[in-house]
């Protein structure tokens, strides 16, 4: 958000709650409870919870001094943090970081990666133990380099066998490692003695990583896999549909299956380049907190509604005009892409084909320590940041009660056992959604082989790359206050 929006934003909260806060507004926390103090006030004015934790509540300390005594009961921010939050079964995405930096490229798509996108399931539901398979190799990484592919399963780290307690560590932690590899056989993953070793380097994800046009009869069909909504790349997200577009495309497949989500804004435009017909009408409304709504809703209440565009950045949108649109779903589709499938279905006619989706229907936005809480003049001392939750998003209809996730139309969840290269006319869910636009396949093929219980995916891991984001408040809001 941009710095006059928030200043507006805290003298218009100031009001509502100054004898609450009026010595905290002028007395400074002592340096060694800045952090702390950064993320009280900054959960205290964003948390999409804050009526709801009553360590949060605007009357909870009488002045800075009151504040700092409970301050100095959390020698570690991340305690703090997660003290202030709400119970993990409603608030399951705030995050904090100790460095902005890492953060920040995490949200645009770059982080220190070895290309191996991943899956991670237990071995049974009532087993500590997990394995991991491989879901794509990210190109231009150095597991592309690698003996590795789509549907290699791995069970260990430099020998160690992966669980619930562990997989972070071994799979974060360390910058060099070997994969400890495995095979299924009947309905278990057993060791077979192979292993690969991968380094991790800074790698800049392109999301779009298929695009292309299958023809099939009448029908052209165009197919393209969407691994995350990082707006660095809208540009070339545009480009893609621009291709589709020439090749005069009569369907689309948007896969969604492994894109865990990012920015508000970028969903929003992918939804305009499905469409084009709705310019200007309300794509999604944002829900926050009573008093950052207060504040809306007295200066402006269409700056909480996202709107179908027709530009980006003064650049037409290659929009396709359809009136239906087949995605591709898995557990780990998450918040912006549930957002496109939840922000379409007033609009036009979602076919959703795969798994049920996660149930992320709320956002977040990045929180500085500075005194507009955004980039500019952040505090020297100290590099961290929020990614707390703060607003719910609901559709035209008002409907965002997805909490357990988007059912699809048709259910076909993947298995490990009959995977298919991704793109092709074989993989099942792509097979599925030709079959539906075709009309050639009546039934949709059971999943067969054992299902194991889904645990994590590579994306989620690390807690930051299945944000749904708002960068900057919306337009109309920024102007009337220029």
């Amino acid at each position: 958000m941009k710095a006059s929006f928030k200043i507006t934003l805290l003298l218009f909260i100031a009001l509502l709650t100054f004898q609450s806060c009026e010595d905290m507004d002028d007395v400074a926390a002592p340096e060694y409870l800045e952090v702390n103090d950064f993320i009280w006030k900054g959960l205290n004015l964003y948390y999409l919870w804050q009526a709801d934790v009553p360590n949060l509540a605007d009357t909870r300390f009488a002045n800075q001094g009151d504040l700092n005594t409970f301050l100095k009961g959390y020698p570690e921010p991340e305690t703090l943090f997660d003290a202030l939050r709400v119970d993990k079964s409603i608030d399951r995405f705030s995050w904090i970081v100790s460095d902005y930096r890492e953060l920040e490229g995490m949200l645009q798509g770059t982080t220190k990666n070895d290309g191996v996108d991943f899956g991670l399931y237990r071995k049974a539901s009532d087993s500590n133990d997990i394995f991991g398979w491989v879901r794509y190799i990210i190109p231009n990484s150095d597991a592309s380099t690698k003996d590795i592919k789509r549907g290699a399963i791995f069970y260990g780290v430099n020998g160690t066998q992966l669980t619930v307690s562990n997989y972070q560590t071994l799979l974060l932690n360390a910058e060099n490692y070997t994969l400890n590899l495995a095979d299924y056989n009947n309905g278990q993953i057993t060791p077979n003695g192979k292993s690969v070793t991968l380094t991790k380097t800074e790698l800049s994800e392109n999301p779009i990583l298929i695009n292309n046009v299958i023809e099939t009869g009448a029908h052209k069909i165009g197919y393209l896999m969407y691994n995350g909504f990082y707006p660095n790349y809208d540009s070339q997200l545009n480009d893609a549909f621009g291709s589709l577009k020439s090749q005069g495309i009569t369907d689309l497949v948007l896969d969604l299956r492994y894109n865990g989500g990012g920015s508000v804004q970028t969903a929003t435009r992918l939804a305009s380049m499905i469409t084009g017909q709705f310019t200007d009408k309300v794509f999604s409304k944002q829900r926050w907190n009573d008093k950052i709504n207060a504040y809306f809703e007295s200066e402006d209440p269409s700056a909480l509604n996202n709107l179908f565009t027709s530009t980006i950045e003064g650049t037409t949108v290659n929009s396709l005009n359809l009136t239906k649109v087949y995605i591709l779903t898995t557990k780990s589709t998450a918040s912006a892409s549930e957002l496109v499938i939840n922000g379409l279905k007033p609009y036009i006619d979602v076919v959703q084909i795969g798994d049920i989706t996660t149930g992320k229907n709320v956002g977040s936005i990045t929180i500085y320590d500075s005194p507009t809480f955004g980039k500019e003049n952040r505090n020297p001392h100290h590099r961290y940041a929020m990614q707390p939750i703060v607003l719910k998003i609901v559709n035209a209809n008002d409907f965002g009660d997805y909490f357990n996730g988007l059912e699809p139309t048709y259910s076909l969840k993947e298995n490990i056992t009959n995977l298919g290269v991704l793109g092709t006319t074989s993989e099942p869910l792509l097979s599925t959604a030709i079959g539906k636009i075709t009309g050639t396949a009546k039934m949709v093929k059971k999943t067969t082989g054992k299902q194991f219980p889904y645990f994590e995916d590579s994306k989620s891991i690390n807690g930051v790359q299945n944000q749904m984001y708002v960068d900057k408040v919306p337009a109309g809001l920024l102007r009337s206050l220029e």
